[in-house]
């Protein structure tokens, strides 16, 4: 019998429900029954994840079709850079990928702790307890993506409504999704025809001349770029900063041993991304088999759609030595938090900088920060994909 999907909550925000870890013991490679009655195969060891991430035989192209189940980002994920296969995905990424590499990112490291020492400021001038998510971990990735993009900061409200709806849950919200896909996309056409009359130093500006001079990109695809850039930029690294700060209170032993070594911080960030809990643990980007596939003995049809359980992945005990074990020293760790293949996500190493310029301002300018709400007290945004806090209450004095 097929096992009802969404899996059941976890009973804490740190570790993924108990059921991935009896599947990724005694049934790898499990049927799942969607609440529409669609089937796909949930797949939970990090061999088979790894494989499923990066063989060519799983297609991303074939599983953004209305036929096949459908996890969050609506038709965004139909038309984006995330729904394409080779050579299609390579032609767009390449477009994109010089702005993300580990030069271009390191140049971008001194601002980003700029960007870090300004807002903290501003936190401190708040009364206590203060806002972190309102007053740090949000505007931080919003204001580096939107450096990068050309895009003003000044409509930062604007864009992260129709972000937020975009990223909602696409069996419950539909609609709501819809409608801020289809806003963003407005915002996006506006804002390219003013860089198309007033070009800037940005990856927009750069993008819309691969359109207009060298025909690189349809007018479509550049809308597209655009909003997965903006949405991938922000989004997920704020959720990330608060995250890893509830994960790490939770863990006072290792907090301890982040803020008496800075040397840490580049290890620490990598445990923390194999180890916090961002959402279900399971990848939103489904596969579709173009042929039968073995895993873990078990035959996968061809034309099966496919979910690779990250969570699952990054604490295989296969892999990782005490993989419930959050360790900030953890040499050996090949997690696959950013993915894998092809879909290795994008923004990886800016995602990586600007985690460790947040933590070290928070742990080292902050060296008392601390969360003062309960974790029952916590309030999420109620209808996403990915756990996004509403706000995190903080005190530092």
């Amino acid at each position: 019998m097929p096992i009802p999907f969404p899996l059941p909550d976890p009973p804490t925000l740190y570790h993924p429900t108990p059921l991935l870890a009896e599947l990724r013991a005694n049934d790898p490679v499990a049927q799942v029954e969607f609440p529409d009655g669609k089937l796909a195969w949930l797949v939970t060891r990090y061999a088979d994840v790894r494989t499923v991430m990066v063989d060519p035989r799983f297609s991303r192209a074939a599983a953004s079709t209305p036929d096949q189940p459908q996890m969050g980002l609506g038709s965004l994920a139909t038309e984006s850079l995330i729904a394409k296969d080779p050579p299609e995905h390579t032609r767009l990424r390449r477009l994109v990928a010089r702005a993300f590499t580990h030069r271009r990112v390191e140049e971008l490291r001194p601002r980003v702790a700029d960007v870090v020492t300004e807002l903290l400021a501003g936190l401190r001038k708040q009364p206590e307890p203060a806002d972190l998510v309102q007053n740090f971990s949000l505007p931080l990735p919003v204001q580096v993506i939107c450096d990068l993009l050309g895009v003003p900061a000044a409509d930062r409200d604007r864009f992260h409504g129709w972000s937020d709806a975009v990223m909602g849950n696409w069996e419950r919200d539909q609609e709501i999704m819809v409608g801020g896909l289809t806003s963003l996309s407005q915002y996006f056409a506006e804002l390219i025809a003013e860089k198309r009359a007033h070009p800037g130093d940005d990856l927009m500006t750069g993008l819309i001349a691969a359109r207009d001079e060298h025909d690189k990109l349809t007018e479509q695809e550049l809308v597209t770029l655009g909003i997965g850039l903006l949405i991938g930029g922000h989004e997920t690294t704020a959720n990330q900063i608060n995250m890893f700060l509830l994960t790490l209170q939770e863990h006072p032993a290792e907090l301890a041993r982040l803020r008496e070594d800075p040397s840490l911080l580049e290890s620490g960030v990598e445990e923390l991304m194999r180890f916090t809990q961002l959402g279900n643990s399971v990848s939103s980007m489904i596969r579709v088999t173009t042929e039968d596939v073995e895993l873990s003995g078990v035959t996968v049809p061809a034309g099966s759609a496919v979910m690779p359980a990250l969570g699952a992945a990054n604490r295989d005990p296969a892999v990782f030595v005490d993989p419930d074990r959050l360790d900030v020293t953890r040499a050996d760790n090949p997690h696959i938090g950013f993915g894998a293949g092809a879909h290795h996500c994008l923004g990886a190493q800016l995602a990586r900088m600007e985690l460790q310029e947040a933590l070290r301002g928070l742990l080292y300018g902050l060296p008392d920060l601390r969360i003062v709400a309960p974790e029952s007290e916590l309030v999420f945004k109620p209808t996403m994909i990915v756990r996004s806090l509403e706000s995190l209450p903080v005190a530092w004095s």
